[in-house]
């Protein structure tokens, strides 16, 4: 399925909004691809889901694209964008761009316009730094897998 020619529907709930189609639909979509295709035993489900807000993108009744964001000083001094994840039948169609420019601009629009902070993993940076995040930390491993903390000023791209 081609995204190009499917519009993207945008749906942005709090915790208790979700629906249990839409919260087993984002646990799917996340186990899919952090704990299957990147081979990663870890717990995804860590007890941050109850006071974020679930960025979450459709075509059709399909999950697509999601991110799970943040307030500030919940996880970071800063307001975060974490879990972010498009769909391994939906790639190389721009959603992952299209999903982190909707996620920066909801967070500015929820938290006020201040600087971001994110965990991201290293192989991820170049696509990070394309929206004006900047490494803040040397490499850590979180769950095998090599880590950078990031930071975008909100003036930055």
């Amino acid at each position: 399925m081609q995204a190009n020619n499917l519009n993207l529907r945008w749906e942005l709930k709090t915790f208790e909004k979700l629906t249990p189609t839409e919260l087993y639909a984002l646990l799917r979509l996340r186990s899919e691809v952090f704990v299957v295709e990147q081979n990663c035993v870890f717990l995804d489900m860590d007890n941050k889901d109850q006071f974020s807000y679930h960025n979450m993108a459709f075509i059709g009744e399909d999950l697509v694209a999601y991110t799970r964001l943040i307030p500030p000083k919940k996880v970071y001094p800063y307001m975060s964008i974490g879990r972010v994840v498009t769909s391994p039948r939906f790639r190389k169609q721009n959603i992952g761009r299209k999903l982190m420019h909707e996620s920066i601009q909801t967070c500015y629009n929820l938290f006020g316009e201040a600087p971001i902070q994110i965990g991201a993993q290293l192989y991820l940076k170049k696509f990070y730094e394309s929206f004006g995040f900047v490494q803040s930390s040397p490499v850590y491993d979180e769950d095998g897998i090599d880590h950078i903390e990031m930071i975008k000023q909100p003036d930055s791209v």
